[in-house]
């Protein structure tokens, strides 16, 4: 049964990610690099986001069989993720990332296609298959967290393993589906400069770089203050359960509440956000709060997004215009986010950190708040 298949494939890919964010860069830090080393190691998967979804999804539209590209993906993924045992100097680890994300960040947004192709038209159908990632990043975050906690950081970068090769077998079972035909409107160009586009994606941009310190540095941020890897990997799981209640009340609350005022309060609460954990690392509530906090300033805030550029942008241009969404604030902001949390941890420390990324979240609400202007 595809439905099987594809939440299969869903559960593992969200699986490594649940390895990948919270514990990479604890990885890393157990091989001895710096702050600064450790946020440009970083920047390099959150730089591939911005090439990969493009060149992939561009091959995958001149192939009949679309599954094929992403089988091919997945499988590089693995063989290009095995340097990580090769060696652990900065500039090898450098390639190394650099290689497995731009195969890694190509099976994602070829298989949501598919997804939608599959399901579309059956209401919650998506919501239900998209549920099996969430699960798979949860069971990982706590079942890694214990792991660390008893064998140490060795251990992430096989349990990473193990993960990839499970993407890629549920890949090889994946069905081919072919894509609608739709005439676009217009030129790309076009909708992409439009004012209120553009300053949505320049928002976009500064909440992505407000979460650089908490993609980067949160587990380490948490380490140095006496949390053990179990309270660590429980912590990014209840940011995930607060993500999923989001997503499932998210099509009844968006049609109650204007997507403007919607992405203005996850601006807001993402500012609120980072000035909690900066200023409260030793108040475990004050943590479990701002960790709810995730539900908006992940969930609420991706699902208005990606609804906002469906508007933005029809017919064939919808899947051109998701990629530039990633781009340029997964991508971009991510990177830079990443970047310049690694200067700031080192130069000033964690909590100015996180009160520059509460800053560039506040940016973001201001910029949206005077460039996206109010709908019916």
């Amino acid at each position: 049964m595809a439905y099987r298949r594809l939440c299969g494939f869903y559960f593992f890919y969200f699986a490594a990610l649940g390895v990948l964010a919270p514990y990479w860069s604890l990885y890393l830090q157990s091989l001895g690099f710096s702050p600064i080393a450790i946020g440009q190691l970083i920047a390099l998967f959150m730089l591939s986001r911005i090439v990969a979804p493009n060149v992939w999804g561009w091959v995958a539209d001149h192939r009949e069989r679309r599954m094929q590209v992403v089988r091919v993906a997945a499988a590089l993924t693995v063989v290009t993720f095995l340097g990580v045992f090769a060696d652990s100097r900065f500039w090898w680890l450098g390639l190394v990332m650099l290689a497995f994300s731009f195969f890694w960040n190509a099976s994602l947004p070829l298989v949501e296609v598919s997804v939608m192709n599959q399901v579309g038209r059956e209401p919650g159908a998506y919501g239900r298959v998209r549920l099996w990632g969430s699960l798979g990043f949860i069971v990982t975050v706590v079942v890694v967290g214990a792991l660390v906690q008893a064998h140490g950081a060795a251990s992430i970068p096989p349990t990473l393993l193990v993960l990839m090769i499970g993407i890629w077998l549920f890949s090889l079972a994946l069905p081919d589906v072919a894509a609608p035909t739709a005439a676009a409107p217009g030129r790309l160009r076009d909708a992409f400069w439009r004012p209120d586009v553009a300053v949505f994606l320049l928002a976009c941009l500064l909440m992505q770089v407000s979460h650089g310190p908490y993609y980067t540095f949160y587990s380490i941020y948490l380490e140095s203050h006496g949390y053990a890897k179990t309270v660590i990997g429980a912590l990014w799981a209840f940011g995930v359960v607060c993500e999923i209640g989001v997503f499932l009340m998210s099509q009844p609350l968006m049609r109650g509440v204007a997507l403007r005022r919607l992405l203005l309060v996850s601006f807001a609460l993402a500012s609120a956000r980072w000035l909690l954990i900066g200023f409260f690392p030793d108040r475990l509530g004050v943590l479990i709060c701002a960790q709810a906090l995730h539900g908006a300033t992940f969930g609420a805030f991706h699902a208005v997004g990606v609804q906002m550029v469906h508007r933005f942008f029809t017919g064939h241009h919808q899947h051109r215009g998701q990629a530039i969404y990633g781009s340029a604030s997964f991508g971009v902001g991510g990177a830079i986010g990443s970047v310049c949390s690694g200067y700031s941890w080192s130069a000033w420390g964690a909590t100015a950190t996180f009160g520059l990324a509460a800053l560039a979240a506040a940016a973001a609400f201001i910029v949206a708040y005077a460039g996206i202007r109010p709908r019916s």
